[in-house]
């Protein structure tokens, strides 16, 4: 067997229905899949045994640990010769394992990875938190499946390795976020190929609405520090960006703030009848300025989103919601990365740190 698929899941029969079904219209069958349920509440058993006669698949339960010792938990119990790892809110194409076929057969490497896309029968809110994870105006396409960067690092939602590597590398550490850049970074560290295979695209659900979306950009602007400390060499420019934006909002809410206490106090002394109030005047004009000054690169940027990302999805109604999408996705991540900074390079916290410890799947 060529392929084993595997697949963690906590509380997703509903996601494992639609990934495995599927998996059954894939014109390349020489594949397992291994689903391991991480203590599960609303367990997809049932759903998994529905496609016995379609497919080759094994069920697995186990204490809660997080998706990083799961993945670990099927691959020692699998038996293909390359292990692709998918997250269960994701789906294939028909032709997915093909191209990956085709990629492996005329340029062979140890380990893989491939983008994601949004699907036509996708929410408006998945729409537009798609579009803020893999656009150039949020993320600078790093996640969108660009050959411009000088390494490609698959992550965990569509990843492929030589299960001869990933024993030798132990699979996945037991860092509860970050952990697939971590595993990534170990596969380059290795001297293994690692490629992107560009039209081996899966369509991603993500998160399903902006709290838990801020939630997973949260933890992971903290796991960039952690990557950081581990590896100083795998922090770029590209990940400071959302830090940066961040501090650039919060000046610039400060600006706004200030402008509104000079209108506020200009106001009141205009209004006293004095020979004051000329310059009451002048302070509640200038206080105005300071706050069109400050919303004026914000509305830019909104703008910008707005515009790119209705055409992309030919929707106005994703456009819109793109723009708190996108900035949920920097601020989340900016914040997460300040703080962990904070904590760990300024203050010399030594342990690993997360703000939602018990949402590895949310």
């Amino acid at each position: 067997m060529k392929y084993s698929i595997i697949v963690p899941v906590f509380n997703r029969p509903d996601e494992v229905d639609e990934l495995l079904e599927s998996l059954t219209r894939q014109t390349n069958k020489d594949f397992e899949v291994v689903i391991v349920e991480d203590g599960s509440e609303i367990r997809c058993e049932d759903v998994v045994g529905k496609y016995a006669d379609r497919l080759s698949a094994q069920y697995f339960e186990k204490p809660n640990s997080g998706p990083g010792q799961s993945r670990n938990y099927g691959a020692e119990r699998s038996r293909g010769e390359y292990l692709i790892v998918l997250d269960s809110d994701v789906v294939l194409p028909e032709g997915y394992l093909a191209e990956v076929d085709k990629e492996l057969t005329s340029n062979p490497c140890e380990a893989f990875g491939g983008p994601d896309r949004a699907h036509e029968s996708f929410t408006p809110v998945q729409k537009a938190i798609n579009y803020s994870m893999t656009s150039f105006f949020t993320t600078g396409g790093i996640r969108g499946g660009k050959k411009k960067l000088d390494k490609f690092y698959p992550r965990s939602f569509n990843m492929g390795i030589k299960k001869s590597l990933y024993e030798q590398l132990s699979g996945f550490s037991n860092m509860r976020f970050g952990e697939d850049i971590d595993f990534s970074i170990r596969i380059f560290k290795s001297g293994a190929r690692c490629r992107l295979f560009p039209e081996a695209w899966v369509w991603h659900k993500r998160r399903t609405d902006f709290r838990k979306f801020f939630r997973q950009v949260h933890n992971s602007g903290i796991a960039r520090i952690h990557l950081y400390k581990k590896y100083p060499e795998s922090l770029k420019l590209v990940h400071l960006l959302p830090a940066v934006f961040t501090i650039g909002v919060a000046v610039l809410a400060a600006v706004f703030l200030t402008g509104l206490v000079f209108v506020g106090m200009g106001v009141g002394s205009a209004y006293c009848g004095s020979s004051g109030c000329n310059m009451g005047l002048v302070v509640a004009y200038f206080g105005a300025a300071l706050m069109v000054l400050a919303l004026l690169p914000l509305l830019l940027y909104s703008l910008i989103i707005l515009i790119d990302s209705s055409i992309q999805n030919h929707s106005l109604r994703v456009g819109l919601l793109s723009v708190p999408a996108s900035f949920i996705q920097l601020l989340g991540y900016g914040t997460g990365f300040l703080r962990a900074w904070w904590l760990r390079c300024v203050c010399g916290r030594n342990e690993e740190l997360q703000a939602f410890k018990k949402t590895f799947y949310k």
